[in-house]
């Protein structure tokens, strides 16, 4: 993507999740094949485990807001949301749904209104209390007022990624890729900045260098499984 778009002079554009497929927060944790439109109910082979996803998905962000180009974010990613695996069937609206005679589960998954206020109706969503499909009600945890300020948090991550990100001008920057790594491992330069990602099973060194941010936090210079670090070259 980087030598295509350099080559006629546009900047790539990178994203993760967006209206029309699995959130990855749940995609990145599917342990069975799940073509791009089916969406996942909860009759669907591989359901995938929240926590799992959700780290998956701490790493891949941090991964892909170190590229150069422009980055985009579908709502409700900087909460950590999950997909809304268990909606009721008289719930559905995607017309893939009805299509396929509920053999598709589509795109309504992806699509329920996000969280603001962990305590209001509806989650704050709207000044009517009530939301145009239903929001799971474990879903407190996820809202902006409940993460943010709060160390750790998701929010506070995509805070912290997108700051260091304008800082260092990695947007505008170039890649350099390091050899040395196992083929599970990402790791390349951008200017200033060195961004491993660890998609492997083992733990990998880091070289030196300062930590600016970690999708999680991590004992000494060893990376472990489902992380990714930006390091201070």
């Amino acid at each position: 993507s980087l030598a295509a778009f350099t080559g006629v002079g546009a900047p790539s554009t990178w994203v993760l999740s967006n209206h029309d497929v699995v959130r990855h927060a749940s995609r990145l944790a599917v342990t069975a094949e799940n073509p791009q439109g089916h969406g996942i109910g909860p009759r669907s082979p591989g359901q995938p485990l929240r926590s799992l996803g959700l780290r998956r998905a701490r790493a891949a962000t941090t991964l892909m807001l170190a590229l150069p180009g422009s980055a985009y974010i579908y709502q409700g990613e900087e909460l950590g949301l999950p997909e809304v695996i268990d909606l009721p069937d008289e719930a559905r609206q995607d017309p893939t749904w009805f299509r396929t005679s509920g053999e598709r589960y589509g795109r309504d998954g992806c699509r329920v209104p996000i969280p603001w206020e962990a305590d209001a109706p509806a989650y704050g969503f709207g000044s009517s209390g009530k939301s145009w499909l239903p929001q799971p009600e474990d879903w407190a945890p996820y809202a902006r007022d409940a993460q943010r300020g709060l160390p750790g948090s998701t929010l506070e991550l995509y805070r912290t990624l997108l700051a260091a990100r304008s800082r260092a001008n990695l947007g505008l920057g170039d890649i350099e890729w390091l050899d040395g790594y196992p083929d599970a491992v990402v790791a390349f330069r951008n200017g200033s900045v060195t961004v491993i990602a660890n998609t492997g099973d083992a733990a990998v060194e880091l070289p030196a260098g300062e930590v600016i941010v970690a999708s999680e936090e991590f004992d000494a210079r060893q990376l472990p499984s489902d992380t990714a670090v930006w390091l201070r070259s």
